[in-house]
Parts: structure tokens; sequence; C-alpha cells
């Protein structure tokens, strides 16, 4: 399937279904970026289903407290905390996953949201990384990795099957993984990282992110080997967000015309958040891999489906576990203990 400007209209335009709920009782559940847009709203959701836990991992704590108290308002649920994750370091990655492993709680849910556009000009990180691809794949992918095996515990000790959700775009179906890029011996490196992009790669950068958000979650769900845990990945739409406020002149008045004309509300935006990760609970292997838009399982972009894309898609996650292992010796332990040689189901 490939996205035409017309079938973008046409799905905009299409009605929202409404919010699936759930009985969240005794769940933890952890909804990354969660004081604005998007995760904002979905947080909201949750804490309207009696979550026994409900995490806000933010980047800003003043903003996530003030999240946290709207939410609290809004909803009454006593339940949800604020913890601070800033996913341009790796070392507060690091940091959230040894609390959480701390505090011993199950994990049933963990939307991964947060997410950054590229600036005007290219930005690095400390850890000298481009800051969208650090942001919205390397410590999304680490994060997802290091607790990957308490949702394998929670599935065991509570027989549930939690569920990993990454927030991709159909921005994916408009960009393919550059050929050099593939072919260079370390991919990422070559594409993010600052002293190895020569020279460096601009693009579509945003678009690139959300592609890669899909060939991680696919990688990750062919070697889980239909163990109780759901991988997927949920296009929201094009809402009305704040994510787009760096825009100036031309740009933002062009998106602004645009938001008037098609953007769904960040509600209804998030409506498709939590449908991917509580959703078709009856049909619920269907979903593992999947890429969902309007709480449907849907196919991905043609170059994803073809082998060009599962061949690059296999690079890049050995790539993706070599980088990461620098980073945290203990992904590499975790890609022994808990996944196997990739199978397609």
């Amino acid at each position: 399937m490939q996205l035409t400007f017309f079938s973008f209209i046409k799905g905009q335009l299409a009605t929202v279904p409404p919010v699936v709920t759930a009985d969240l009782t005794g769940k933890t559940v952890i909804v990354t970026g969660a004081n604005i847009g998007l995760g904002f709203e979905a947080a909201k959701h949750f804490a309207r289903m009696n979550p026994g836990k409900l995490i806000l991992a933010c980047r800003s704590k003043e903003k996530g407290e003030a999240a946290l108290t709207k939410i609290k308002e809004a909803t009454s649920c006593q339940t949800a905390e604020m913890w601070s994750l800033d996913l341009a370091s790796f070392a507060s990655v690091k940091s959230f996953v040894e609390r959480f492993e701390k505090e011993g709680s199950r994990l049933d849910i963990l939307l991964e949201n947060a997410g950054v556009i590229p600036a005007k000009n290219l930005q690095f990180t400390t850890d000298g990384w481009e800051q969208t691809v650090q942001v919205n794949d390397l410590s999304s992918s680490l994060l997802a990795l290091l607790l990957l095996p308490r949702m394998l515990e929670t599935a065991t000790k509570y027989n549930t099957t939690p569920r990993l959700v990454v927030v991709t775009s159909e921005v994916h179906h408009w960009v393919t993984i550059d050929k050099n890029i593939i072919d260079a011996p370390n991919p990422l490196q070559r594409y993010a990282q600052k002293d190895n992009m020569t020279p460096p790669l601009g693009g579509e950068r945003y678009a690139t992110t959300k592609l890669l958000n899909i060939l991680f979650a696919r990688g990750l769900n062919d070697r889980l080997h239909r163990k109780p845990i759901i991988v997927d990945t949920v296009n929201p739409g094009y809402c009305l967000s704040a994510f787009r406020r760096s825009f100036t002149g031309l740009r933002a008045f062009l998106d602004r015309l645009m938001e008037m004309a098609l953007a769904r509300s960040t509600e209804e935006g998030s409506r498709q958040l939590v449908w991917a990760a509580i959703g078709a609970e009856e049909k619920k292997d269907e979903l593992r891999g999947s890429y969902i838009s309007l709480a449907e399982v849907t196919e991905p972009s043609d170059y994803v489906i073809s082998d060009e894309g599962a061949a690059a898609q296999e690079k890049i996650w050995d790539n993706l576990i070599e980088e990461l292992t620098k980073v945290d010796p203990r992904v590499e332990q975790i890609v022994k203990e808990c996944l196997t040689s990739p199978t397609k189901t």
C-alpha cells in the first residue's frame, strides 16, 4: 500500500471511532511525552480506567507536574505519578529504568509517544547523536528493550498480555532508507552520529525516524516468537498539536492553514494510541508487529513490506543492538535471553 495525498486527505476527513475503554485495575501504564498533546490526552483516557499505576514520563519536571495536576483534577485518578525522562539523554533513560526496577512494579502498557521534529539546523545531543534520531529512535528503543524483561515477567506472573506501543506516522510512506546509508558499515552512525555524518544527511529526517520506528517494532516482533507480549505501531494522523510549535514564517503559516482544513483534534488522535494499547482484545494476535491507523490494522508502506525493506530492517536491527549495547551492556544480554532468531509470523 502506498499513501497518496488524496488518500491522506480521505483519512483525515474520516470519522474517528470513539475511544475504547478497559478495566486497568492493578495494571501499570507508562506514557512517554505525557505532559502535552497526544501523550497528555492518552494519559487522561487511561486515568479514567482505574489504573493501578499511571506513570507520566516527561522531560520537564515543571510541565510534567502541571500535567499531572490537570489529569488528577479532570479524572480524580489518584494513582498517577510524574517521573522524569529525557530521551535526549541515554543516562536519563537508564536512570528511569533503574528507578522502575527498584520499585518492582509490573508493566502492562508502555506507550512510547514522546518525539521531536528536526530543528532548522541539525542539533546534537550530549551523547553525540542527531537529536531527532536519538529521541525518536535510539532512546525509545533503548527504553523498550531495557523494560522488556519486566513486561515478559508481568505476562507470566499475572497471566496477561502486555503491550508495547510505538507512535509512528503515515509520513513513513513517503521515504525509504537511502542505499548509501544501508550499505555503510555502520548505517546509524552514517546517518545520525555527529562525528560520522559525512556529509551530514538531512532530507526527510522526521519521516525517516518514523519509518525506523516501524522497522524496530517489526524486528522486535519477529524475534519474540509469539511470546505473551504485543508490539505494535500506531499512526495518530495529522492532529492539532504543539508538536510543530517550532515552525516559523511561511512553514508555520501553511501548517496553520492545513490544521484549519484537515487536522483532527489532539483528543481524537489520542484515541488511536489508546486503541493500540488496549483495543481489539478479542483478536489481539493480529496486532503483533502491526501498523495501526484509524483503529484498525493497516498495511504499512510498500517499502516496509518489500524485500529491500526487509533487508534494511535486519541490518538496522543488528546495528541498533550494537550501538545500544555500547550505551548499556544489558541490551545484549536481554536480546540473548528474551529474543531469538527472527521469524515471520
